[in-house]
């Protein structure tokens, strides 16, 4: 191959040494630098949002994948690429990660936070148990009506006017000391009625939007100075056009002798490689160093080390610990361990039917209270069961309706929502450094390696862009 079209770019149409009046070592020191930098800020922006989008598996159907699929390697085959029946696409590594992410969100976060009684206590069930109190009141006339029609409407009907005024009267005046006891029961045992994890993941895996969004939160500045880490690539483009520019000027062109003599064995070993697959594999260790090198700046190391080996001394998300459990803790009260989601997991999650229990067995003691002279009577004319059915539908209905009592109340939820964030936030910047950190890393360095992949492979393109504008 002779000098003009090793100079020469676009399939040997433009001469850059002629049309540029510099030299080819000039014109490499000059594009591969530039073209480097490109690769690296592209790299690490493409690499940011695929952590995070699409939300959604985003696809179309490939014909034979799915008879392929099964022979792939399972490293392959968990990517976030493939979908059954054979369709190809992609869905950001967090959201498709979402039940994992989470989980490892509340090991590493929130379960270092507290226990179900430390969120539960800092929402204060007497507020809570209040707020039940004042808003059930207005109808409780109607709650009584509509149990005691439900379950025995002769009994009801029967009923002289007054005898029925006391019980509307006595529930009213005894509702707040019921509602206590019932609060301060259920706060005594809520670990054993609400399981923190377990309602934080299926909460976040169902809403992957949310994960997402709570993670991005977290890690913004951190994510965004990855974007624009990028630029690192300049300076090892350097190094690559340098190496080139060896390459090229140890090489005898035509009768022209190298400018560079080199020692035969030496000369061997440089050129085993031809100069265009240097610059390919070039451009792939610039896009994975960079990619490298961000994680690496952000997360690494957790506390202050010599300069002699971090030269950035210590992690920027570590010197961000302050703001950042500010950041996440206002996510977890307000938008994660809320008080409707707390009410959802405790009224309809897997231990829901003791909680309804629980409030069934006070409103059914305070039915026995209230009744008090009638009780004998109602019973007889009743019947022991249905008298004792009536007493439980009361409990279930007051579970039922008191979810929207609770959540209906913005004021109300925002002042439990703020209470959570204190303390999640207080509790976070006191967790040691390395803990901190380790709550954004685990959601990346799951897929650190497809992304250095990915670094690799989008600098393999800009290398070969670069010879097609540039030629070797």
């Amino acid at each position: 191959m002779n000098a003009g079209i090793e100079a020469a770019g676009f399939f040997g149409l433009l001469d850059w040494e002629k049309t540029t009046g510099l030299s080819k070592f000039w014109v490499d020191m000059i594009s591969i630098p530039i073209f480097s930098a490109m690769a690296g800020l592209i790299t690490n922006w493409t690499g940011v949002i695929m952590l995070f989008a699409p939300v959604r598996f985003t696809g179309f159907y490939v014909p034979g994948l799915k008879t392929i699929f099964p022979l792939l390697p399972r490293k392959v085959q968990i990517l976030p690429t493939f979908a059954p029946g054979g369709i190809l696409g992609f869905q950001g590594f967090i959201p498709a990660r979402a039940e994992k992410m989470a989980s490892l969100m509340v090991d590493n976060a929130v379960a270092k936070i507290g226990t179900a009684k430390d969120f539960f206590d800092q929402m204060d069930p007497r507020k809570i148990s209040a707020q039940v109190a004042q808003v059930a009141l207005p109808n409780v006339r109607s709650m009584v009506d509509s149990i005691m029609i439900t379950e025995h409407p002769q009994l009801w009907a029967d009923m002289p006017p007054r005898a029925r005024e006391v019980v509307y009267s006595t529930v009213e005046a005894e509702l707040p000391a019921i509602t206590d006891r019932a609060f301060d029961f259920i706060g005594a045992n809520i670990n054993q009625l609400l399981d923190v994890k377990l309602m934080v993941v299926g909460y976040l895996r169902r809403r992957p939007e949310l994960l997402k969004d709570v993670i991005y939160g977290l890690g913004a500045p951190e994510l965004r100075f990855m974007i624009r880490s990028g630029v690192i690539g300049l300076p090892f483009g350097v190094i690559v056009a340098l190496w080139l520019s060896l390459l090229h000027y140890s090489t005898p062109h035509g009768d022209t002798p190298a400018m560079i003599s080199l020692p035969g064995w030496l000369y061997a070993i440089l050129h085993f490689l031809p100069a265009w697959l240097w610059v390919l594999l070039g451009g792939a260790v610039v896009g994975m160093l960079v990619n490298i090198i961000a994680i690496k700046v952000v997360f690494e190391p957790a506390t202050p080390q010599p300069r002699y080996k971090y030269p950035w001394g210590v992690a920027k998300f570590a010197k961000r610990q302050h703001q950042a459990a500010a950041d996440l803790g206002h996510a977890i009260g307000y938008q994660i361990v809320t008080l409707d989601v707390v009410t959802e997991q405790l009224l309809d999650g897997p231990s829901g039917d003791k909680t309804r229990a629980v409030i069934a067995h006070f409103l059914k003691a305070e039915i026995d209270r209230v009744l008090g002279p009638l009780r004998s009577v109602t019973r007889l004319a009743v019947g022991p069961r249905q008298f004792d059915a009536i007493q439980a539908t009361a409990g279930a209905s007051l579970a039922t309706e008191m979810k929207p009592w609770l959540v209906e109340d913005v004021e109300f939820s925002q002042t439990t929502a703020a209470s959570v964030d204190q303390l999640a936030t207080e509790k976070l910047r006191e967790l040691p450094p390395d803990e901190f950190v380790e709550m954004l890393y685990t959601a990346i360095e799951q897929d650190a390696w497809l992304l250095y992949a990915h670094g690799g492979a989008l600098g393999v393109l800009v290398g070969a862009l670069h010879l097609l504008v540039f030629g070797v």
